[in-house]
């Protein structure tokens, strides 16, 4: 059952060489991840995945659609993702991003707000909570633990 979440596996640097080929950056767990799926939606638009290989920089894919430069630079800065449903489930200890948007973040026991994201800005995961005033706050996802549904913060981050 395909609920509509997405969950993307990795994004798109920027071209590589002429024939459309494309660098990638990679939030899977390896290649073999970005292997498993046969198609990615990339900006509403689906690709389809031909090949992929290690690269002197990173991860270079090739897409059944991109034929040439000019169409691999047009997709740079692109997300390619799959459906959550077409993920394994996680193992011990592991969770989807995408399963963690949504819950209820709680503090000491008391509902703070709710999960509306993660960003990353190198440093590692920051989880984005809203309060229901609408306020918006990061913690580090280091500092949070998800059980029975919700996400428990240390509540030292909210003050």
């Amino acid at each position: 059952m395909d609920d509509g979440r997405r969950v993307v596996l990795a994004a798109v640097a920027g071209a590589h060489g002429v024939r459309g080929e494309v660098r990638l950056r990679l939030f899977a767990e390896s290649l073999d991840s970005l292997k498993r799926h046969q198609s990615f939606d990339a900006r509403g638009h689906a690709l389809t995945l031909r090949a992929v290989r290690d690269g002197p920089h990173g991860p270079i894919a090739r897409f059944v659609e991109i034929a040439d430069r000019t169409a691999a630079e047009a997709l740079a800065g692109a997300e390619l993702s799959v459906p959550r449903s077409a993920l394994s489930p996680p193992g011990e200890g592991e969770t989807y991003v995408a399963d963690l948007v949504g819950l209820p973040a709680l503090a000491d026991g008391v509902e703070v707000g709710r999960v509306v994201g993660v960003q990353n800005y190198g440093a590692g995961d920051l989880i984005e909570i809203e309060a229901p005033d609408g306020g918006r706050r990061l913690i580090p996802f280091a500092r949070c633990r998800e059980a029975d549904g919700a996400l428990t913060l240390d509540a030292a981050f909210l003050a």
